[in-house]
């Protein structure tokens, strides 16, 4: 089927999704997830074969976000049953006033209509994305790259089995079967049949869908987050979280790439960190890319290295940190503010006020005090996954949940009013 078919397809059932009863989306989205764990052999299968392609082009931590098992196919039906259970975001009174006259003015909460989704080597997102678009009554169109096309397409068929178990159109959820960056193309110029752009992915292809979408487009993803080590941090804890955000899964968006090391702490602190996230590690040690002053504490030691020139503003995606330090807080938040992306920065301190100076001064879209960003997550903050997260303030910002894939309208109602 072509892009165009599939579009025009999802515009023909929008209306009716988006009046579908909340009893009628629970049901499909159970029978969604009984559909994905019922296929989990043929969707594992379909996973492999796309790992088998790539293997040999691919960094080990790229291919754990490509990668599929039993538990992480169990997690994603698991997903879509917590989605069933959250409240039906669509019909919601938002604002509700009567005038003077007796013209009754209410705002509701209304569907978008058709969500597209362009992604990359994340095969799991699929049923995320899936499942929020369609308790919140839209209809979900859906393009991954050619590394994760087959495991994207295992579920997808999963997923439209469990839709036509439930008497649901299965044109709910629809995988553009073209790889190429012509449909990804036709997604950003589907003006009258797209009514949000999502790009999930590397900054090459958010890149390309803000600049060249004709249709509204989210910007998402990229996260050059930063931790900032203050002077009155607990050191411990800064390890404990700065391990976390950088190992724990180097390859998502809210992993930490830059860490800011306070200077009157520097020559005691560095030489930790080291220990513990490079010579400490006997598995994955981070390579540490070092600003001048920094690399005259540690310089020569292993895995120890000048930064480069575009360092502080490289997504990683890997066992790499880039390491400066610091005069203070205010000049931590002078370098946030020029190389940050938006996504997610933190604050290691003991000190209040500067914790305050740090959450009030800094832009992003979560700032934090004393935890990891990787909690930067749709089911961390409570909303039971994302459709992806964003870096901007209109209309969304941070994990986007049910509510952002809302819009509202204006139901007036009257007597026979006129002005």
């Amino acid at each position: 089927m072509t892009t165009f078919e599939i579009l025009e397809n999802a515009k023909r059932i929008k209306n009716s999704v988006a009046v579908m009863s909340t009893e009628q989306k629970t049901s499909a989205l159970i029978n969604m997830a009984a559909a994905i764990e019922d296929d989990c052999e043929a969707i594992l299968r379909a996973n492999t074969a796309d790992l088998n392609v790539v293997r040999s082009t691919m960094s080990d931590v790229m291919l754990d976000r490509l990668a599929l098992n039993a538990e992480r196919v169990h997690s994603m039906s698991e997903g879509l049953r917590a989605i069933s259970k959250l409240p039906d975001p669509i019909g919601c009174v938002l604002d509700e006033f009567t005038r003077g006259d007796g013209l009754t003015v209410r705002k509701e909460t209304v569907p978008l209509g058709v969500i597209a989704i362009i992604y990359e080597s994340r095969p799991n997102v699929t049923a995320d994305a899936a499942g929020l678009a369609l308790k919140s009554g839209n209809v979900c169109v859906l393009k991954i790259g050619k590394e994760a096309f087959l495991s994207a397409r295992a579920i997808v068929n999963a997923m439209r089995k469990g839709l036509k178990k439930a008497g649901v159109s299965q044109n709910v959820v629809s995988l553009i079967e073209d790889t190429s960056r012509e449909s990804a193309n036709e997604l950003m110029s589907a003006v009258g049949y797209v009514d949000l752009l999502i790009p999930r992915g590397g900054k090459g292809l958010i890149d390309a869908c803000v600049k060249n979408a004709k249709v509204p487009c989210i910007q998402t993803g990229t996260g050059i987050c930063h931790v900032y080590v203050d002077e009155f941090a607990d050191e411990e804890k800064a390890l404990n979280i700065i391990e976390n955000a950088k190992c724990s899964r180097p390859s998502v968006c809210n992993a930490m790439e830059v860490c800011l090391v306070n200077r009157n702490i520097a020559e005691s602190f560095l030489p930790r960190l080291h220990a513990r996230i490079v010579s400490g590690r006997y598995e994955n040690p981070v390579k540490l890319k070092l600003d001048e002053d920094g690399y005259k504490i540690l310089g020569g030691w292993s895995g120890c290295y000048k930064a480069e020139e575009n360092d502080f503003d490289t997504e990683f995606l890997d066992y790499v940190m880039a390491v400066k330090i610091v005069d203070g807080v205010k000049d931590a938040i002078s370098h946030i503010s020029s190389h940050s992306t938006g996504h997610s920065d933190c604050i290691v301190t003991e000190n209040a006020e500067n914790a305050k100076f740090f959450t009030r001064s800094v832009d992003s879209a979560a700032v934090y005090v004393n935890a990891s960003t990787r909690f930067t997550d749709g089911g961390e903050f409570g909303l039971c996954g994302e459709i992806g997260i964003s870096t901007q303030k209109l209309h969304a910002r941070g994990p986007m949940g049910l509510s952002e894939l809302c819009s509202y309208k204006y139901v007036v109602t009257g007597n026979g009013h006129i002005r």
